[in-house]
């Protein structure tokens, strides 16, 4: 970012050719805190957008967010320009008012919102731009920012207007689980781990909250006080339905939910998810796809197999909605939000906090396990497999895998269950990295690793301490604590 704003272009720094950008994420990841922030520091014209706006009030306000950065903000104007004209009108005047020795720097927020009534407006901007390279339009820095994932990534795409065009495209993601705990400011792994069950790493949610847990014995009320209540700014079932909104291809939400419901409670590929909402598998596809590019849902292969892929929900908190806060509406409704959560515990136990687990766990693995184990190149591709015990008619299943190209680097089991893992845990590894070997892969500098919500027993703990291929992660050493 940094570089694409300050950086000069081939003419001096008031009049270098016009350079794009493309900032996106899903709602509440701080776009917006970033792109004003970034206006502040060089002197730019930053443009809020406005969902469900018509075209003229759209121009009307456009028009005013020039005026008011030229120091005209008093002015009045009943019948805005055209597009182009404003457009040319924003460059122009953030060239004049930039600071000497600074590139001009225009922030279109939420492009995607006047988008919907103005579809001209790619079209434009190219104009635009390739009258800039050849010079004889406006420079400066240009960024076109949305929460709509799938309209910014098709703003760059197949034969669109911007494609090839974009210097800088940015996807703003959430906070990675050590970063989102030292966001909250929560020491406690367990009470960290849980949080991020719940609404994962996206900063907005932190200032919407009425408290923070600190202590285990904090985190139920915070789930009732913030997450099931239904007069709060982040009561789930009310933030899912806005994150819906954000796509406009999502028009038909009751499918788009009934979708989201089906892959949480476990269909895992369009045949199953069909049957679970009563549609035919090919009806599903493309609201699979549609929910897919908005960051919703994902698609993993089994690193082991070349099966179908595996369809999961990757937002924590639509995870949270569906599983938890939808299947109770009409009781939270009533403010009953104390005995839902208690009813609802065997649910966020086994559905929720055991897939959240096996998910860090695999993230440990690529972002963490490297560093901490002394691999620094990494250990390759990292997600879940299964392999096939033919002698004894049993396919195990594998929470934590890493593969470089015929060689297994580590394998792993993680669990959040009550129970702490034990010596059998290890025996299986154990039998599961012989099976590989039958099978043909490398495995002679394969990890062992055993992860723990609960910890490990002392039999386990002694048998690890001998091995050096072995290696235990509780949530202490998940979070880096130990």
């Amino acid at each position: 970012m940094e570089r694409f704003l300050l950086d000069s272009g081939p003419r001096d720094a008031q009049g270098d050719s016009l350079r794009l950008g493309l900032v996106s994420g899903r709602r509440r990841t701080g776009k917006t805190q970033l792109l004003t922030a970034a206006c502040e520091a060089v002197g730019g014209l930053y443009i809020a957008c406005v969902q469900d706006e018509g075209d003229l009030a759209a121009r009307r306000r456009f028009a005013s967010a020039v005026a008011g950065h030229a120091g005209l903000s008093n002015a009045i104007q009943a019948a805005p320009e055209s597009w182009e004209r404003l457009l040319r009108a924003a460059l122009e005047t953030a060239a004049r008012v930039a600071p000497a020795g600074r590139p001009p720097l225009v922030v279109i927020d939420e492009f995607p919102y006047v988008m919907a009534n103005a579809p001209q407006l790619p079209s434009l901007i190219q104009h635009l731009y390739d009258e800039s390279q050849q010079g004889r339009g406006p420079g400066g820095r240009l960024i076109l920012c949305g929460s709509a994932l799938s309209v910014m990534h098709t703003l760059l795409s197949g034969t669109k207007p911007l494609r090839g065009r974009a210097m800088m495209d940015m996807r703003l993601n959430a906070l990675d689980y050590r970063e989102a705990a030292q966001l909250w400011q929560i020491q406690d792994p367990e009470v960290a781990f849980r949080v991020h069950a719940c609404v994962g790493g996206i900063p907005g949610y932190r200032p919407l909250m009425t408290s923070v847990p600190t202590t285990a014995d904090d985190f139920d009320g915070w789930v009732t006080d913030n997450l099931l209540s239904v007069g709060i700014g982040v009561f789930t079932h009310t933030e899912v339905d806005y994150l819906l909104r954000e796509d406009p291809r999502i028009t038909a939400r009751s499918t788009y939910c009934d979708i989201l419901s089906a892959v949480a409670q476990g269909a895992r590929t369009p045949a199953k998810i069909g049957a679970a909402i009563g549609r035919d598998n090919n009806a599903v596809r493309y609201p699979i796809s549609v929910l897919e590019s908005a960051g919703y849902l994902t698609k993993a292969h089994d690193l082991l197999r070349n099966g179908k892929p595996t369809i999961s929900v990757c937002d924590p908190i639509i995870r949270f909605d569906r599983l938890i806060t939808t299947p109770r509406l009409g009781q939270l409704e009533l403010g009953r939000a104390d005995p839902v959560w208690r009813e609802a515990a065997p649910t966020f136990r086994s559905n929720i906090l055991g897939p959240h687990f096996e998910e860090l766990a695999r993230e440990w693995a690529h972002r963490f396990a490297p560093d901490e184990l002394g691999r620094p190149v990494g250990f390759g591709q990292v997600g879940f497999g299964s392999v096939q015990d033919d002698r004894g008619r049993a396919k195990h299943d594998i929470d934590v895998l890493a593969t470089d190209g015929d060689r297994v680097r580590l394998i792993g089991e993680a669990k959040a269950t009550l129970a702490r893992r034990g010596l059998s845990d290890l025996e299986r590894l154990d039998g599961i990295r012989q099976l590989l070997t039958r099978e043909g892969w490398g495995t002679t500098e394969t990890v062992i690793a055993l992860f723990s919500a609960t910890g490990f027993t002392p039999d386990l703990v002694e048998a690890a301490g001998s091995r050096p291929d072995t290696v235990l992660v509780d949530l202490k050493r998940l979070y880096g604590l130990s």
